[in-house]
């Protein structure tokens, strides 16, 4: 998400100004123009100058990015999205699917650099990582 108008909906809200965080609680959307983050609860954190430093969204969330050339989707237990590196973080059963390069990752954490396109994922013993893509066959 980059400048621009953001919306941000949800069931109910809290206000936290000397945290400068404000909380949406239930069904909560953040959007702004074709990219969206979904989830339980999502808190927006502000730094000193009132600029969004963070948006945190907690239980089933999911998220879509569409932006120039890159199309993500994607779900984890929780998402941190910080706008000025447009970098995602997805922690907890954590799935990026890369719509334009037809890959999918999954691991326990993935982080997304929107702007380079490059993803770090972290698996475990019991759920390694797994990448999946297609190749064509040499003719």
């Amino acid at each position: 998400m980059l400048a621009g108008k953001i919306n941000v909906t949800s069931t109910s809200m809290t206000a936290e100004d000397l945290k400068k965080e404000i909380h949406f609680i239930d069904d909560a959307k953040v959007t702004q123009d074709k990219n969206w983050i979904h989830g339980d609860l999502i808190i927006v954190y502000f730094d000193e100058n009132n600029e969004t430093k963070k948006y945190e969204a907690i239980g089933k969330v999911t998220f879509e990015y569409d932006q120039n050339s890159s199309f993500y989707k994607g779900s984890a237990d929780k998402i941190t999205y910080y706008p000025v590196e447009a970098k995602y973080i997805l922690t907890g059963k954590a799935i990026v699917d890369d719509l334009i390069n037809k890959r999918h990752v999954a691991g326990n954490e993935i982080v997304l650099d929107t702007v380079t396109g490059n993803a770090d994922v972290k698996g475990s013993k019991k759920k390694p990582v797994k990448f999946i893509f297609n190749s064509k066959d040499k003719k």
